[in-house]
């Protein structure tokens, strides 16, 4: 008689298990959909979705997730919760043992970074930052994959910032960089249950609350450390190009060519050549 491993019988175990919870309504899990990329990615999947019977839609502010429910038509489930609460994911976490939906897809989009050196930005900002990108976007993943079965998707927003450290953004850089070689690795891990995470590294977008929010502990602004944003992208461009990379399971997306060349260059030059083209992009002057 065949005799299984025991880690073989455990993983085995475990997928029956996560097939039989994984058998609701097929739903969309975004974070950070109150604005920005998170709210873009609910207006393109509602445009043409024959895949999802419900959107769950997951930030702090309450009123701004309901301003989405005017224009879509998909069902939403609007959730306010701060992720930096830990209590906050264990209420989702219990509304997903509740409910036992199918998830399609998770979305990772909450997110957020702080423009400034070291000592212009507050601890509380610094840790809410590491909160939100790292622990947050993890523990999300973590409570979603027992819900998930065949050809799922995991979406993380990450940056090109996790391509090499960044000076005046150096917690944010770092943060995205966790949250890229996590994504990376739990994809392997994942593979052979064909869920499917796919990192996105945008370069700047310049149609999002990010910029302004960045530069405000700094004084004088984003222009204190970065003269412009040149080759910035859009966001329809950015969630269009993630969609598409995330519907073909591929690893990573770079939605434009600038971010393409930063994770090239990330590759085959230093940390420290990096920082340096960084310092001379700082400092092309805007229009």
């Amino acid at each position: 008689m065949e005799t299984k491993a025991y880690g073989q019988f455990e993983e085995n175990t475990a997928d029956s298990r996560t097939t039989e919870r994984a058998a609701g309504k097929r739903i969309a899990i975004v974070t950070g959909a109150s604005s920005g990329l998170g709210r873009e990615f609910i207006r393109q999947m509602d445009a043409d979705n024959r895949e999802y019977d419900e959107f769950w839609v997951i930030a702090r502010r309450k009123e701004r997730l309901e301003e989405l429910q005017e224009g879509t038509r998909t069902p939403l489930r609007v959730l306010p919760y701060d992720l930096t609460d830990k209590a906050a994911i264990q209420e989702i976490r219990a509304l997903l043992e509740e409910e036992k939906p199918d998830v399609r897809l998770l979305i990772n989009a909450a997110g957020f970074g702080k423009i400034g050196s070291y000592a212009e930005i507050p601890l509380e900002q610094i840790d809410n930052m590491i909160d939100l990108n790292c622990r947050a976007a993890v523990d999300m993943s973590q409570i979603c994959i027992p819900f998930m079965r065949e050809n799922s998707h995991i979406c993380e927003i990450c940056s090109v910032a996790a391509f090499q450290p960044i000076q005046y953004m150096n917690v944010y850089a770092a943060s995205k960089s966790f949250l890229y070689r996590y994504s990376r690795a739990l994809r392997i891990e994942l593979l052979p249950r064909k869920i499917y995470v796919t990192a996105v590294c945008p370069y700047w977008v310049k149609d999002t609350e990010f910029i302004p929010t960045a530069a405000d502990e700094t004084e004088g602004g984003s222009k204190a450390y970065f003269a412009s944003f040149p080759f910035a992208s859009t966001m329809d461009i950015v969630v269009s190009k993630a969609l598409l990379t995330t519907k073909l399971g591929l690893a990573v997306c770079t939605p434009n060519p600038i971010a393409a060349l930063d994770r090239f260059f990330g590759k085959i030059f230093s940390s420290d050549i990096m920082m340096g083209i960084m310092a001379l992009v700082r400092r092309i002057p805007g229009r």
